[in-house]
């Protein structure tokens, strides 16, 4: 249902004058207007009747009625409208000999999506007017519209004016100059006109082959990069430069025209500059008056840069959608990781194991590992991994890099560090940005398995409104990473960073660097640029925001935590309705010594604080948990002990997203070590 259906005006207050002004004008040229608003009738109205003589229609099958028997110079049509829509009127109009070629505008509240609006250009409209409308926008669109219908009777009149200025011999010289001189000024206008839109007018013999037309109208350059005189020399030309992949459905719909005397498609055509551009090409069938075959009367509109928005629109969608189900899995995967880590490191700490049984174990462990940084990748591309921002000096990063990829690279591969010292410093999390760039020279080492150069480059750039960066105005620190290897094929760039999409044989990568290095960049206010040519190599580029002038800049990561020793024994509550990670976590807390009382759900966790308030020392809750949540457990149990000390656990990534969470409650995320267990008990009950 169209909302925002009215029209909203401002009337200048000399309507009056005007109108007086506008009736003495000969052959008022006459506009439609279209819509079962009352008020919107009036408002258009009183806008345009100083420029046209207006006929109202309050619907679709009104408007049919006034075109059989009157002419317009352009319909403003309602899209919404009960009974018949502006699409099923725009497309019987089109439909009909007398008024196919009348301009078409659709009046529409809503429905701004690209899809709508080629949907209503695919139904003959020229233009989209949204409501609410500005005065001087109609005024102005249906100004030049009239125009170009006073126009083309102005030619009409001339015409005749000049018959009879010739029999009238010498004596209307002067005024035939005149009107000659006033019909180039109006053919230059169109032209003018023509010249400024994407889009080539051409005539074409019905019957040549191979396609070449015989009259072109509009900057043919400037579309295809080729003029009319270098297709007449070559004309397989438009044949010869279609894509490959298009060519057939396009020959078969050209042969197909022959047969039904229209034609309308979209294809990639290989411009002037090598650059294949997306052309919508339709035409019709003219007949000839001496009774030959005819001609095609056509138009050649460039659609590329929609095309573009279209795909752009379509892998936002993509994205977004692989995000939200990243973020769904995560918490259920680190449940499963948290038991099978945590009994793992209980295994080694109550069992003596021989070394085989060590190497089993550590495998084990290993293969759990991997899967715990699957689940970070994953989070960081869907942008649902909580990172920790802070001030990076590239040199010092640089130095950390270089020590640890120096047994990575292997002798074949030479990596070189440009312009660190001289590189502002980034505003990102230092562990991922290292993560990030490991990726990425992994990527490219693989690339050259012959051996090769990977040069890392530090620049200082500058973003400022308006440029086509997706990136908000600012400074920025671009680190490019490029090798000489094998390149990117152009139909691969589009996917590489989707994913568990990999160029890599079977077994060699998961296709998750590159997706993670995108989550990363976005999530730190960045982006990332690729360029590649097939032999000459691949250069990934990542944006990232300057840090805060004044902030002090981040110390090598790597440095002693700190971590507490084991403390006194505690009584613990723990409440977590996942039953492996219940146990696993109380295993845990007895191995450190502690009191643990074990509950699956937090309605039973309150009823037992009823009865005995003071009982523990510590309650441990998980965050996700069907019924009640892990925060609401702890606010209701301070309702009895106030003095309650607190923890969470979750298997999210992200603990600023768990709502409604006491300031002095600590947050351990899944899945966590023994030792990190043991840390965060003594984070909160210190002091």
């Amino acid at each position: 249902m169209e909302t925002q259906n009215t029209i909203v005006m401002e009337v200048v207050p000399d309507t009056a004058l005007l109108r007086s002004t506008a009736l003495s004008e000969p052959d008022r040229a006459r506009v439609l207007v279209v819509d079962d608003d009352e008020r919107n009738l009036l408002a258009i109205e009183t806008v345009l009747e100083d420029v046209a003589d207006i006929v109202v229609a309050r619907s679709g099958e009104e408007a049919l009625r006034h075109l059989l028997k009157d002419e317009f110079a352009v319909i403003l049509l309602d899209v919404y409208m009960p009974g018949m829509d502006g699409y099923e009127v725009a497309q019987i109009i089109r439909g009909r000999e007398q008024s196919k070629r009348i301009p078409i505008v659709f009046l529409s509240a809503v429905n701004k999506e690209a899809e709508h609006l080629i949907r209503g250009y695919s139904m003959g409209a020229v233009d989209y007017v949204f409501k609410p409308v500005e005065p001087l926008v109609l005024r102005s669109k249906v100004a030049v519209f009239v125009d170009l219908y006073r126009m083309r009777g102005e030619i009409q009149r001339k015409a005749r004016e000049q018959e009879e200025l010739l029999e009238a011999n010498l004596k209307t010289t002067a005024e035939l100059i005149r009107a000659e001189q006033e019909l180039r000024a109006a053919e230059q206008r169109q032209a003018a006109i023509i010249n400024s839109l994407p889009i080539v007018l051409y005539l074409e013999p019905f019957d040549r082959s191979p396609r070449w037309p015989a009259f072109v109208s509009g900057d043919l350059v400037a579309i295809t990069g080729f003029s009319f005189d270098d297709i007449a020399a070559n004309p397989t030309i438009w044949q010869d430069r279609l894509h490959p992949e298009d060519r057939d459905y396009v020959l078969a719909a050209l042969e197909e025209r022959r047969r039904t005397g229209r034609f309308s498609i979209e294809y990639r055509w290989q411009a002037g500059d090598g650059s294949y551009k997306h052309f919508l090409d339709q035409a019709v069938l003219l007949p000839d008056p001496d009774g030959g075959p005819g001609k095609f009367a056509g138009t050649l509109l460039d659609v590329t840069e929609r095309k573009a928005l279209e795909m752009q629109l379509l892998q936002a969608h993509k994205m977004d959608a692989i995000g939200k189900l990243t973020g769904g899995i995560a918490h259920d995967f680190n449940n499963l990781l948290a038991a099978v880590l945590g009994g793992i490191g209980l295994i080694e700490r109550r069992i003596t194991l021989a070394e085989d049984q060590k190497k089993i174990l550590g495998m084990t462990r290993h293969a759990a590992e991997q899967g715990a940084e699957l689940v970070r990748r994953l989070l960081a591309f869907a942008r649902r991994q909580k990172l920790q921002p802070a001030p990076i000096a590239l040199k010092d990063l640089s130095h950390r890099l270089d020590d640890l990829l120096a047994h990575t690279l292997g002798g074949l591969v030479e990596i070189h560090w440009n312009g660190m010292d001289r590189g502002w410093p980034a505003f990102a999390d230092e562990t991922q940005l290292e993560l990030a760039l490991m990726n990425l020279v992994i990527n490219a080492r693989d690339a050259m398995p012959d051996g090769g150069t990977i040069s890392i480059t530090a620049e200082n750039r500058q973003v400022r409104a308006g440029e086509p960066l997706a990136l908000a105005p600012g400074d920025y620190v671009t680190l490019s990473v490029s090798d000489t290897g094998e390149g990117i094929a152009p139909a691969m760039l589009e996917k590489v960073m989707e994913p568990f999409f990999t160029t890599k044989p079977a077994g060699k990568g998961t296709g998750l660097g590159l997706s993670m290095v995108y989550g990363f960049a976005r999530q730190s206010g960045g982006a990332v640029e690729i360029e590649s040519a097939v032999g000459r190599g691949t250069s990934v580029t990542l944006w990232l925001p300057r840090a805060p002038f004044g902030s002090d800049l981040l110390p090598g990561i790597g440095e002693n935590s700190g971590e507490a020793e084991r403390g006194a024994a505690l009584r613990i509550l723990l409440v977590d309705d996942h039953e492996g990670v219940r146990a696993m976590t109380a295993a845990m807390l007895e191995e450190l010594g502690h009191e643990v009382v074990s509950i699956r759900d937090g309605t039973t966790v309150v009823k037992r604080l009823k009865n005995c308030a003071s009982a523990f020392d510590l309650l441990i809750s998980d965050y996700a948990m069907p019924a009640i949540s892990g925060s609401e457990v702890m606010g209701l149990a301070r309702a009895h002990a106030p003095n309650l000390r607190g923890l969470l656990i979750t298997g999210y990534a992200d603990p600023d997203s768990i709502g409604n969470r006491p300031k002095d409650v600590e947050v351990l995320t899944k899945p966590f070590t023994i030792d990190q267990l043991r840390a965060a008990i003594t984070r909160c009950t210190a002091g």
